[in-house]
């Protein structure tokens, strides 16, 4: 009886040793993993960010009235006059 004692005792033992190590594992994998979320997050803040900033400039590029100047002073286009235009029929 002493003998199955000891037995039941070790394995007590061992089981509560890889308990021990089995939260240890999880709460270190648990901080990993909340560590990384947290580095996405503020990844995910900074691409929004970017995107908003890319939206309000694609706005600013693609206004008419800059687009018009552009027209006007690079590329020195103009309006056509009503005797410049030509008017096409399908046939």
């Amino acid at each position: 009886m002493n003998n199955r004692r000891m037995v039941i005792v070790v394995f007590l033992w061992v089981a509560t040793l890889v308990s021990a190590l089995g939260v240890v594992h999880t709460t270190q994998r648990s901080r990993a993993l909340t560590a990384e979320l947290v580095k996405a997050q503020k990844q995910r803040d900074e691409l929004r960010y970017e995107q908003e900033r890319l939206l309000l400039e694609r706005g600013a590029w693609s206004a008419y009235s800059r687009i018009e100047r552009v027209a006007r002073e690079q590329l020195q286009m103009r309006a056509p006059a009503s005797g410049e235009r030509v008017i096409i029929t399908e046939q």
